[in-house]
């Protein structure tokens, strides 16, 4: 991975607010991969890509005086599904906040430790944040389209700054869109309002969004929480889909979702790792006491 990614300036900011100011995260990326016509999208020609390696050094995270995770060490593979469940409030979506550096945005919030990406510090001083961010996308419980902007420009928003043309921008959306499974579903109102869609359908918007600027690593904190079956059915397929592109880690409740998605599944508990392995294994024979209670609901 090419540091110099991390040292960019970029302005949208971390709870996906719309972008405000000068340069966006995605400057000076590739142009579109995919070209299209009358007939809709063409197949992508783009090779595919070695995706980020994460993996978390004795990471630590407080809010205030409250230790939320407790020296958590764990790796992420490129290209692979990493599930973490453990009961509410066992740190797992602080933790994975911290790997994209929105823990530290919350006041009194604060992290340490080292997030590593592709042998890269993301905790580095040198690093810039926001550039961090876009290597990094996240996906939330809810879908948070922007009101304002319609479907297209919502999954523009990160490319709006960058001196790219509007036919660019709109190429690359399209592209995302692509790759979210949205296109046939939202090529004809492409300039309707992104909160008209379902919320299965937002979802996937907000996906698409992220990856319009070209992430190495996917979070996704709870990403089927509010939806309903099929488009959970939907997010989960597409999830099998993405991981051939972006290394993508999923915190879920849903301990059935992560047995179908997951390649790895991590148990957290009090804020610590309790055990990691692959996942028909933790599902079926773990390791730990712990997780055998938790996975067959004796507790959480």
């Amino acid at each position: 991975m090419d540091s110099s990614r991390f040292s960019e300036t970029a302005t949208v900011t971390d709870s996906n607010p719309e972008p405000r100011t000068s340069a966006e995260a995605g400057a000076g990326r590739p142009g579109p991969t995919i070209s299209f016509g009358a007939e809709g999208p063409a197949k992508s020609l783009k090779p595919a890509r070695e995706v980020g390696n994460v993996a978390l050094e004795s990471l630590h995270a407080y809010y205030g005086s409250n230790h939320a995770v407790r020296g958590v060490s764990l790796g992420f593979p490129a290209g692979k599904v990493t599930a973490i469940i453990g009961p509410s409030g066992c740190g797992k979506s602080t933790m994975v906040r911290c790997i994209n550096r929105m823990h530290e945005e919350i006041p009194g919030a604060r992290a340490e430790g080292k997030v590593m990406l592709d042998e890269i510090d993301l905790y580095d001083p040198s690093i810039d944040i926001v550039a961090v961010r876009r290597s990094v996308g996240m996906v939330f419980q809810k879908p948070n389209p922007f009101p304002t902007m319609s479907v297209i420009d919502n999954v523009t928003a990160g490319l709006r700054l960058t001196g790219a043309s509007r036919s660019e921008m709109d190429d690359r959306g399209r592209e995302a869109l692509v790759g979210a499974g949205l296109w046939e579903e939202v090529k004809d109102r492409l300039k309707g309002p992104g909160t008209g869609l379902s919320g299965g359908q937002q979802q996937r918007l907000c996906i698409a969004r992220a990856l319009a600027v070209d992430p190495e690593v996917m979070l996704m904190d709870e990403p089927c929480s509010a939806l309903d079956p099929v488009a959970t059915l939907k997010i989960e397929e597409l999830i099998g889909e993405l991981k051939e592109r972006v290394t993508i880690v999923i915190v879920t409740h849903n301990m059935q979702q992560a047995a179908r998605v997951a390649d790895t599944t991590a148990f957290m508990l009090g804020g610590e790792l309790v055990e990691v392995g692959a996942t028909d294994k933790l599902f079926t024979n773990p390791d730990d006491d712990r997780t055998e209670q938790y996975v067959t609901g004796k507790f959480g």
